[in-house]
């Protein structure tokens, strides 16, 4: 469909006309041809500290709040903050920031858990809060994600730039299957 007389041919159709005009909507947005459909990108938005961040929704089973009570790990890093019983399921909870050495994380009414998505190893990372679904188009992508401040650059897979704004990938995969992660047992 491209001419205004193809859109008269769908009037009868309702679903099938406005499709056609999110397309060309869509389209018009990104410079991109109408027969063409924009790839469109899907994650969960966080904030560490100052820093925003997103991550892939795949990774990411559900977000949580933060649990009233959960069980210390004896002789785990301090970044274990412990176990908690989340519907039936023991999460190991781990504070983020402090895992990549930023400090600990203040706990506040804003303060969530994202549950990774992870088939072999389950973790729940408290973050300062979570910002809800971040939608980006392929062109807004670089490989090259910049500096952080959090000091998880071996964990980012790119960035996203949309305007002023910058929100780095964070490979949630990438943190829970590394050697700091995976060695929660205090020196």
């Amino acid at each position: 469909m491209s001419s205004s007389a193809d859109l008269a041919a769908l009037v009868e159709q309702p679903f099938e006309l406005l499709q056609e005009m999110e397309q060309r909507s869509l389209a018009a947005h990104t410079g991109q041809d109408a027969g063409s459909t924009p790839s469109e990108w899907v994650g969960v938005g966080f904030r560490i500290g100052e820093e925003q961040f997103v991550a892939n929704r795949e990774q990411v089973r559900e977000v949580l709040m933060l649990p009233e009570s959960m069980t210390r790990v004896p002789g785990a890093n301090r970044w274990l903050l412990g176990i908690a019983n989340l519907r039936g399921h023991l999460l190991p909870l781990v504070d983020l920031k402090l895992l990549l050495g930023s400090g600990r994380t203040t706990l506040r009414r804003t303060t969530r858990v994202i549950s990774v998505n992870h088939r072999e190893v389950p973790a729940g990372l408290v973050v300062d809060e979570v910002l809800g679904f971040r939608r980006f188009m392929d062109h807004e992508f670089a490989n090259e994600a910049h500096e952080t401040i959090v000091r998880c650059d071996r964990f980012l897979a790119g960035v996203y730039q949309r305007g002023e704004a910058s929100w780095p990938v964070f490979n949630l995969f990438d943190l829970v299957e590394s050697n700091v992660f995976l060695q929660a047992a205090a020196e």
